[in-house]
């Protein structure tokens, strides 16, 4: 009997690639694109980083460099390269052809993840939606068999009917079938908010940016057991509970939604409308903020585009400053709640830890302000002072 192949069942190894254009968020670590990679199962052996004015239209990062990866690839055992940024179906079959190699992209790798991770239906649904679209446009790509079939009794395609036009017919039926059905599932929901709306409820949704704490926090507030992980998308199905607040003498309705990413495929946003249209339609949104990432400021702004997309923009919101245990000590402010400018707006802010549960009661004790406001109970109080988002960014 011949020995196991310790290969065999190795963890894929990947190449990092991004490309600075001078653009704001260039990630020079690619740090959050390692950690996507880890997320879908690869192991990174190394990272590529290089400056260019504009895309090399034929392999996006230029000849040179694109000799360098390939030795690279050759010398750590890569198996794949991954680039930061998408790229077209013919750069992505130009640098295939010319390193030898898969090549694919941020849009692909968030595809993957999601493909991983949706359990539900509906979220099952959104992500084949989402991958047949992409895949759409791939199909330059992925079919090499493009020799004429002939026509005839029992052929699928008419006579001449060239492979990839077969193929693109075989994806837009299955795409309009997709479609169809998720259109079902969005009118199941509104059916749904109609009796809550009936039923005189409150509705709040999470949101963030993902791994901000989310899963955590929805478990803090409402003791259930949805999943929570250190790690990025670990929730994809929306999950709502009932929370009672106690000062409001009420119950109102606590949504966890998919986290938003920078750069989220618009495509994704599109499958996704279903299951974010609970933020849509909420009567205010937790926007929680991972307050020990240095980058929590883009995030917020990135937060914010997704918002703006789905039309959820105009929603009032709560800035939940989470993870406050992890912050640096120097950083951690004396107030706990203020507010902060958003795009014009002055929006209440409190920090809470969801791990050690510092901060919770404040924020149950301002939901359930929210909720007695909205009953004509008192007026609404914005506390603290205001710290514009426009003064902060760089």
């Amino acid at each position: 009997m011949n020995p196991p192949d310790p290969s065999r069942n190795a963890t894929p190894s990947v190449i990092l690639v991004g490309v600075d254009f001078g653009l704001p968020h260039f990630d020079a670590a690619l740090e959050e694109l390692g950690l996507l990679a880890q997320t879908a199962g690869y192991r990174v052996a190394d990272r590529v980083t290089c400056k260019r004015r504009a895309p090399d239209p034929a392999l996006f990062i230029g000849s040179g460099k694109a000799d360098e990866i390939k030795m690279l690839a050759q010398s750590s055992g890569a198996a794949e390269i991954l680039f930061d940024q998408s790229l077209s179906p013919a750069q992505q079959r130009n640098l295939e052809r010319h390193l030898g190699m898969p090549v694919n992209d941020r849009t692909l790798l968030i595809l993957e993840i999601f493909a991983q991770r949706a359990r539900s239906h509906e979220g099952k649904l959104q992500v084949e939606l989402a991958r047949l679209q992409y895949l759409s446009t791939r199909l330059v790509r992925r079919w090499s068999h493009l020799e004429r079939q002939s026509g005839g009794i029992g052929m699928r395609g008419g006579p001449g009917e060239t492979q990839i036009e077969l193929d693109r017919r075989m994806i837009g039926e299955a795409i309009k079938r997709t479609k169809e059905r998720l259109e079902k599932v969005k009118k199941q929901r509104a059916t749904q908010r109609r009796q809550r709306e009936r039923r005189d409820t409150f509705s709040i949704s999470l949101v963030g940016y993902t791994n901000a704490g989310k899963s955590s926090l929805f478990n803090g507030l409402v003791k259930a057991r949805a999943y929570a992980a250190d790690q990025l998308f670990a929730t994809l199905d929306t999950t709502t509970r009932q929370l009672y607040l106690g000062e409001a003498g009420r119950s109102v309705s606590l949504s966890d939604t998919v986290g938003f990413i920078r750069d989220l495929p618009h495509g994704l946003v599109d499958a996704f409308a279903a299951t974010l249209q609970e933020a849509t339609d909420a009567d205010l949104l937790l926007h929680v903020v991972d307050a020990s990432n240095p980058s929590h400021l883009e995030q917020i702004a990135s937060v914010l585009g997704v918002l703006k997309d789905i039309g959820a923009d105009q929603v009032p919101q709560i800035l939940v400053f989470n993870k406050l245990d992890a912050m640096d000590p120097a950083a951690v402010p004396h107030l706990r709640s203020d507010a902060m400018e958003l795009d014009g707006a002055s929006v209440p802010r409190i920090y809470v830890s969801a791990r050690t549960g510092e901060g919770l009661p404040e924020l149950r004790s301002l939901l359930a302000g929210r909720v007695m406001s909205q009953a004509g109970v008192l007026d609404p109080n914005t506390p603290g002072e205001t710290l514009s988002i426009e003064n902060v960014l760089p």
